[in-house]
């Protein structure tokens, strides 16, 4: 993690191994920029001119200079044009503090120092402004080196950003700080875990990391293992895992407000440890990614840690359903018939289609368990949804108007993009079968499977107001965007976590 201070200090008198610059387009040259150029680099303005920089989104240079007796590397980065109400778009800046932050990287620096953008140009507070920073710094500072061996290909680490302001108030500011650094936290460590390898990050891994994150937080635990989910009922849980050596798992994280008749709400994370396909096998190349399968699972603990550090004003459950979908003598085979911890029944006809068996039985428990005012539930579980909105929108389908203006208000705040999508009764004779309640592939009549698949999981909810989150497109693999990179998202932990602190 990047340790971060607030000072009302000069960014120029800072000792650092870089200065970064954010700038709107067609900018005009502040009067940091004015002293840099006295002090080190008089050729700043035509330096611009012959580069054409103009503050163009993401557009960079870069400039080596000499000040307190060392090199210091000056970057400048732009974030694009004015809005017709004249501010920018908040997104433009989280992606240009990104860009910064990779560009420092990659010059080797260790330090970074920047001047606060005023929170006037985004129309937003100066505690929000701080606390994206403080995210999305940390979020592009992150990258899985864990098993590279050559000291050149690891790179180096930023360990220091100070953000130069002229506001007074740095109290609230690093308030805001400590916040950023608590979702940054979260939002890596799901990544780190969905970016190890599927041998290491198995069922029993993810439960011990929840175990560990409850003690020391506070939370209370529960771990359900593969003989007591059989003896429950969990039909769909224990039927993905039986290709597996190795035990499937639920955990259930529960966080209480001390605040008096708060509501509850259910985040549900699928938890696939490793999809082969089951004995619907998958192709290989389709196979290569498929340790991202938990990303649902990954979100939805670490997000819990990051709720009970932040401690919001209504009650979470987080509940994670865990296994491995891989091919045997004992694997659930296509034609099988399973029933569910609700009494429902399906039919498989496809082994791939295993993200909404162990979903069903995790969105029951939670139904009949904790009778939740809302459930939203998080899964890497159709590539169709990739078809609908590439890698950038993750695919909202709900049939509940006030909860999903409630998620997409988190949307806004968290800058995690969320695109609703139809959720008609047309699409509901998809996933009929003459031989059980349910199929658990939809008609190919019907086709879109994202929608036939939130269909499935409809039946588990009961009458709670629900969510359905499809983070196939977004977990894993989102090029273009400068606080991510090759590999896990970390999709919908900042969207979660803003969730459930603006409850109301």
């Amino acid at each position: 993690m990047i340790t971060m201070k607030v000072t009302n200090s000069k960014l120029l008198d800072q000792k650092t191994d870089c200065y970064a610059f954010i700038v709107e387009e067609n900018f005009t040259i502040s009067k940091t920029m004015q002293d840099l150029a006295k002090k080190a680099f008089p050729e700043l303005k035509a330096l611009f001119e012959h580069h054409k920089f103009t503050g163009r989104l993401l557009s960079t240079v870069v400039l080596p200079i000499s000040l307190h007796d060392r090199i210091v590397q000056c970057i400048f980065i732009g974030m694009g044009k004015h809005r017709s109400d004249k501010t920018i778009d908040f997104e433009h800046y989280r992606r240009a503090i990104g860009q910064a932050i990779k560009q420092a990287s990659a010059l080797k620096c260790q330090t970074v120092a920047l001047e606060l953008q005023s929170p006037k140009h985004f129309g937003v507070t100066a505690e929000y402004l701080i606390s994206q920073t403080t995210t999305i710094a940390n979020m592009a500072a992150y990258h899985f080196h864990d098993f590279l061996t050559d000291p050149e290909r690891r790179g180096i680490d930023i360990t220091q950003l100070t953000v130069c302001t002229d506001l007074k108030d740095t109290k609230s500011l690093q308030l805001a700080i400590d916040e950023g650094e608590i979702i940054g936290h979260a939002v890596n460590q799901a990544r780190h875990w969905i970016d190890m390898p599927p041998s290491m990050v198995n069922p029993q891994f993810l439960a011990e990391r929840a175990r560990e994150i409850a003690k020391k937080n506070g939370l209370k635990i529960t771990v359900f293992n593969e003989k007591q989910i059989n003896e429950m009922g969990m039909g769909g849980l224990a039927a993905v895992s039986r290709g597996s050596e190795l035990d499937c798992e639920l955990v259930i994280l529960e966080y209480k407000t001390k605040k008096k008749n708060a509501q509850t709400i259910a985040f549900v994370g699928k938890g696939i440890t490793f999809d082969s396909g089951g004995l619907s096998i998958k192709p290989a190349d389709s196979m290569e990614n498929m340790k991202d399968d938990m990303s649902g699972a990954a979100g939805v603990i670490s997000t819990m840690e990051a709720i009970a550090k932040l401690k919001p004003e209504v009650n979470i459950i987080g509940i994670a359903p865990i296994a491995e979908n891989l091919p045997s003598g004992t694997a659930i085979k296509p034609g099988d018939i399973v029933k569910f911890y609700n009494g429902k029944t399906a039919e498989i006809k496809n082994t791939d289609a295993e993200g909404r068996l162990i979903l069903a039985d995790a969105l029951s428990y939670a139904v009949k368990h904790y009778k939740p005012d809302a459930i939203i539930d998080v899964a890497t579980l159709t590539g169709a949804v990739a078809y609908f909105l590439g890698a950038f929108y993750t695919g909202l389908l709900s049939q509940h108007d006030e909860l999903v203006e409630k998620v997409q208000e988190a949307s806004k705040i968290s800058g995690e993009r969320v695109w609703r999508l139809p959720l008609d009764e047309d699409y509901k004779v998809a996933i009929r079968t003459p031989v059980a309640d349910l199929s658990n592939t939809g008609s190919s009549r019907y086709k879109s499977g994202t929608i036939t698949a939130a269909w499935f999981l409809h039946n588990f909810v009961g009458q709670v107001p629900w969510v359905h989150l499809d983070i196939a497109g977004t977990a894993f693999d989102v090029p273009d965007i400068p606080y991510y990179r090759q590999g896990a998202t970390g999709a919908s932990v900042r969207l979660l976590i803003e969730v459930a602190r603006n409850w109301k």
